[in-house]
């Protein structure tokens, strides 16, 4: 067996967030050494507490640490009509076992990555405001991260705007640092993740898997579907699991070399991520995915916790 890649989880947990680290515990192929917060589809307190619950009910045991309340300068936007007040709303998850960490997110980032002995994934599902930070404060460390895996943009269209993808609205500022920092990125924006599609008819095969945690996940695609029902989905479509699974199974994905440019002062495209080949490539894009395999690998996954109890 090959040597397991060694991931830092970051993101704002909300529904597809906690669907893709529970993909990412599931792999054999990744170790996770830590998870990290950041304020986006919720406040950073209530996304951490989240994180918590999350980590708890999956078995992740990683520290698990805070980020800041805000952007780097904006103002935080959260996204309570997709996910809820909670952040994730839905099913009752169990209480955290284990306490946050002393430390920030920028601070246990830059500690775990020093301290590893081979180079680290960061895997974003939420605003880009933790890498930011911390490739701004420890520049020294890039040499020492392997790639991060992010999902976010859109080269097409967006969704908060027609112009912006949520995470990357939130934060462009954030974005614009890292896509310009020369770490390898992988990008999984709108153009891959709303092909991504689980069906209702998938909700009940991951169901009848059995167990809390196959339960837990067919309660939040349901909930994730209601709303994206309600604006013309066949679907729900599993935008952050694309970021851990195109690390397990990048055969899965269209995949192409882009110069990925962020627009930060438009008045209407804001957060736009702008692809084209007209400059040395910064990115890898995914643009569409095989959809029937990786619904097989979401339901292998949730197959697993079954397996371990």
């Amino acid at each position: 067996m090959t040597e397991k890649r060694a991931i830092i989880l970051d993101g704002d947990p909300g529904h597809d967030d906690a669907i893709a680290w529970m993909l990412a515990k599931a792999s054999e192929k990744l170790e996770i050494l830590a998870v990290t917060t950041v304020c986006g589809n919720q406040a950073v307190e209530k996304v951490s507490y989240n994180a918590q619950r999350i980590c708890t009910l999956l078995g992740i045991n990683a520290p698990i640490a805070k980020g800041k309340r805000t952007p780097l300068i904006a103002e935080p936007m959260n996204a309570p009509s997709v996910h809820g007040e909670s952040g994730l709303d839905g099913p009752v998850l169990p209480e955290p076992s284990m306490p946050l960490s002393a430390l920030g997110s920028v601070e246990l980032m830059a500690q775990t990555i020093a301290n590893s002995e081979k180079k680290v994934t960061i895997i974003s599902t939420g605003p880009l405001t933790n890498s930011a930070c911390l490739l701004l404060a420890h520049p020294e460390l890039k040499e020492k991260i392997e790639t991060i895996s992010i999902m976010g943009g859109g080269i097409h269209f967006g969704n908060w705007t027609p112009a912006a993808e949520f995470n990357i609205l939130v934060d462009p500022e954030a974005a614009k640092v890292v896509f310009e920092s020369g770490v390898p990125i992988l990008m999984c924006g709108l153009d891959v993740t709303e092909k991504a599609l689980i069906m209702p008819e998938d909700f009940e095969a991951v169901r009848a898997v059995g167990g809390e945690v196959s339960q837990i996940i067919a309660d939040w695609l349901e909930f994730f579907y209601r709303f994206h029902r309600d604006l013309g989905y066949e679907g729900a479509p599993m935008h952050d699991p694309c970021a851990v699974a195109v690390l397990i199974q990048p055969e899965l994905f269209d995949l192409r070399e882009m110069c990925v440019e962020i627009e930060t002062g438009g008045e209407y495209c804001r957060g736009m991520t702008i692809g084209h080949n007209r400059a040395k490539p910064n990115a890898t894009v995914a643009m569409g995915i095989n959809r029937e395999a990786f619904v097989k690998l979401l339901i292998d996954a949730v197959k697993t916790y079954k397996e371990a109890t």
